[in-house]
């Protein structure tokens, strides 16, 4: 049983080293950092978020027949957002947010989240 497991968990990581390998080959600098642009004197650089993610696992058992059978699989996927742009003008460098109503609507559920605990706390 002790070896069974054992040759489990070996699969298990050689199949998320595997996934983790295919993901890490696809997560460059220009995911985040977009190819700047310049024109008449403003060089602007896309900044994105990205979030990569993966999985997996094996197991094996028996069936309803009664049959042993063993198996395994994974997977993993990305998602990239934009969040601003750097501007680079006369010498100096500026950060500009891009807003995304989705920030929006965190902020607002936190601030009201907190403003409940302080009443709670309070009232």
């Amino acid at each position: 049983m002790a070896t069974e497991v054992q040759t489990r968990n070996e699969l298990v990581e050689e199949l998320l080293d595997r996934i983790s390998q295919a993901v890490g080959e696809r997560a460059h600098v220009s995911t985040i950092f977009g190819e700047p642009v310049e024109q008449e004197g403003i060089t602007v650089i896309p900044v994105a978020k990205a979030r990569f993610g993966f999985g997996g696992g094996a197991g094996s058992g028996t069936g309803r027949s009664g049959e042993e059978g063993s198996g395994g699989g994974g997977g993993g996927g990305a998602l990239v957002s934009p969040v601003g742009y750097i501007e680079l003008r006369a010498g100096a460098a500026e950060f500009k947010r891009i807003n995304n109503p989705v920030d929006l609507l965190v902020a607002v559920a936190a601030a009201s989240l907190g403003a409940l605990a302080l009443k709670r706390l309070f009232g």
